[in-house]
């Protein structure tokens, strides 16, 4: 498949145009290669990321933390070995950041409420002017930690529970990655609990305050879960293999 088609593809699946105040350069960007037969998905781009899709013979790195952030950086140092190896390697790559976050079907925050079985869901969460996290209610009241042992069991997950709300959850609100500056977005949309990758410092007091329980579930864990299901989509619908590269970084 021509690459600008698959990337189109991908652009429209994501409503990639809709974004465009995301810090995150989306869409595709590092162009190497003008066919692709197969595809390879990871969280991150890196040295290591882009070795193993070239020896997987991908012609296509999909991620969701790409190279381009905000205004565009010098091409020296790592940026440039990391460059200097797609072009080498005949790799393109693509990135994804808050599409793929908030995608309602495919979307990191929405894959995850699939595995937790949450009913009733609803956007909530305010972040660069757009809703990205989803809220809904399990399907009978759950102890915190009984969440993350569900993460446990499907993503292997270790989470960090900060017990700040009622003991059994009603109403849970995530937001993957680094979410927890949504926490009192969780608190006024009814949510006692927020599932997210990673905490902060300054979110600890505004979550207590809150009545909040915290579950931290690992950065790299909560998306990994939506480039799995964006590779799963291009192997559905336009029938290219599609191998996720799995590279945690226990954070």
């Amino acid at each position: 498949m021509k690459l600008d088609k698959l990337a189109a593809f991908l652009d429209g699946t994501l409503k990639i145009s809709d974004f465009a105040a995301d810090s995150s350069m989306n869409g595709l960007q590092v162009e190497s290669c003008s066919d692709v037969k197969r595809i390879a998905t990871a969280v991150d781009v890196s040295e290591e990321s882009i070795r193993k899709a070239a020896a997987l013979r991908a012609d296509l790195l999909v991620v969701h933390h790409g190279l381009f952030w905000g205004d565009q950086a010098p091409i020296t140092g790592v940026m440039a070995r990391r460059v200097g190896l797609l072009l080498s390697k005949g790799v393109s790559l693509y990135a994804a950041h808050l599409p793929l976050d908030c995608h309602p079907e495919i979307g990191n925050n929405a894959q995850l409420a699939g595995l937790l079985g949450l009913e009733r869901r609803q956007p909530f969460g305010r972040y660069h002017g757009m809703i990205i996290g989803i809220c809904g209610v399990p399907p009978r009241p759950i102890a915190p930690a009984g969440i993350a042992r569900k993460l446990k069991r499907s993503l292997g997950a270790d989470s960090t529970i900060f017990l700040f709300g009622p003991n059994r959850i009603r109403k849970l609100g995530i937001v993957s990655g680094g979410g927890a500056s949504l926490a009192l977005d969780a608190a006024s949309a009814g949510c006692d609990t927020l599932l997210t990758g990673e905490t902060s410092h300054s979110a600890y007091h505004a979550a207590r305050e809150a009545r909040l329980n915290l579950v931290c579930a690992g950065h790299y864990a909560t998306e990994t879960v939506g480039v799995r299901a964006l590779g799963a989509l291009v192997e559905a619908e336009l029938g290219l293999p599609a191998k996720f590269i799995d590279l945690p970084t226990g954070l």
